[in-house]
C-alpha cells in the first residue's frame, strides 16, 4: 500500500467525486415544489386572565415592634409564591421598613 496520494486522490477521498457532487446539486434542484399555498388569517385569541384563587399563595405571621423586649405586634403577609423561603423574606424586607424588631411566627399555605 502507497502512502503518497496524489492531490486529486487526496480530494476525492475527503470531499468525494465532483461529478457525484454536482449530480447530487442538480437532483436538489428538479424536487423543490413549485406551488404557493395561502393560508387564511388566524383569529387573534385574547389571554384569559386567571384568577387570583389559582395563584399559589403563602400567609407569613409575623411578630413585630420597635422596642427590645416591650410591646409586639402581629401583622400577616400574603405572598404570590410557592416558595415559604421567598414568601418568609419578602415579609420580612417589607416588615423592617416600619419595624425595628421582626420574627417569623408562621408560614401557611392559603
Amino acid at each position: 500500500m502507497t502512502t503518497e496520494l496524489t492531490e486529486e486522490e487526496m480530494r476525492r477521498a475527503l470531499f468525494g467525486d465532483p461529478e457525484a457532487l454536482a449530480l447530487l446539486i442538480d437532483n436538489h434542484g428538479l424536487d423543490t415544489a413549485t406551488e404557493v399555498v395561502i393560508a387564511e388569517p388566524t383569529k387573534v385569541v385574547k389571554k384569559q386572565k386567571l384568577s387570583k384563587a389559582l395563584t399559589p399563595r403563602l400567609r407569613v405571621t409575623l411578630r413585630v415592634g420597635n422596642e427590645f423586649e416591650g410591646k409586639m405586634h402581629e401583622i400577616v403577609h400574603e405572598a404570590d409564591t410557592l416558595s415559604s423561603l421567598v414568601a418568609e423574606q419578602e415579609a420580612t424586607k417589607i416588615a423592617k421598613k416600619k419595624f425595628r424588631f421582626v420574627d417569623v411566627v408562621s408560614v401557611k399555605s392559603m
